[in-house]
């Protein structure tokens, strides 16, 4: 919470003073980088090394969270238009579908395949997919607005560098806190990807309610970030387990 809450805020509303854009964009921004992941994060986490089952477990909580705080952070870094344009019924809508109904059909699948021997075998040989799947899922999301993305390029060139920065502070923030507070390397790298990455999958529906123009531009800069962030992911996946925080090294008598 204080990482995701408080400290991560702070980054992204220090970058947005230190690189200042219109509003359209910046509530784009602001949707993108002020709300933790809640899907594809597990993925990421497990293959970084981390405790992935802390992250499943924290989901609900951070979706609540971040559900309550939106407004109140578009308020404070943008003003009282931000807060007021944007609409939750959509984001909740999203959650509902994106996470709880395929989490429901998951886990019933799994419970039933483990009464057998066959549905044993079939979660093993199947225990592949979900690497392809989200990366097939992030592909349809990221074609369907690159038209926009490429529509709106001099827009975008703006706020890269605020992405760049934030995907190489954010696991310093989070590494820092690990330390202070004693966390174990796979519980801190999960911290460190769940700071890292985040909500563009669930806030796109949201941002796509926005009035339309405002809805062109942000969707083009939430896909921007996905794209920036996936780049991201996967030199996490490598640098965090083996340099960021490595694994506690035992010393034998």
């Amino acid at each position: 919470m204080l990482v995701n809450f408080i400290l991560i805020p702070l980054l992204v509303f220090l970058l947005i003073k230190v690189f200042p854009q219109p509003t359209p964009v910046l509530i784009g921004v602001c949707l993108v980088l002020l709300t933790p992941c809640i899907d594809y994060v597990i993925v990421f986490t497990q293959l970084g090394k981390g405790n992935e089952k802390l992250i499943l477990a924290s989901t609900p909580v951070l979706f609540v969270v971040q559900m309550i705080m939106l407004p109140f952070y578009l308020w404070l870094f943008i003003g009282n238009e931000a807060s007021q344009i944007v609409r939750i019924g959509p984001f909740i809508e999203a959650f509902v579908y994106l996470i709880i109904i395929p989490l429901l059909f998951a886990l019933a699948i799994q419970f039933s395949n483990k009464k057998s021997t066959r549905g044993i075998k079939a979660l093993d040989y199947t225990a592949w997919l979900p690497v392809p799947l989200m990366a097939f899922v992030l592909f349809l999301v990221i074609g369907s607005q690159i038209d926009r993305v490429v529509k709106d390029f001099n827009v975008i060139i703006a706020v890269i560098p605020i992405y760049v920065l934030f995907h190489i502070v954010s696991p310093v923030i989070s590494r820092t806190i690990s330390s202070i507070f004693r966390i174990g390397p796979p519980d801190g790298r999960a911290l460190i990807f769940s700071a890292g990455t985040r909500n563009s999958l669930v806030v796109l529906p949201l941002a796509l309610t926005l009035p339309e123009e405002m809805a062109t531009i942000a969707a083009s800069v939430i896909v921007t970030q996905t794209v920036i962030e996936l780049i991201a992911e996967l030199l996490y996946i490598n640098f965090v387990p083996n340099y960021i925080y490595r694994d506690l090294k035992v010393n034998e008598n």
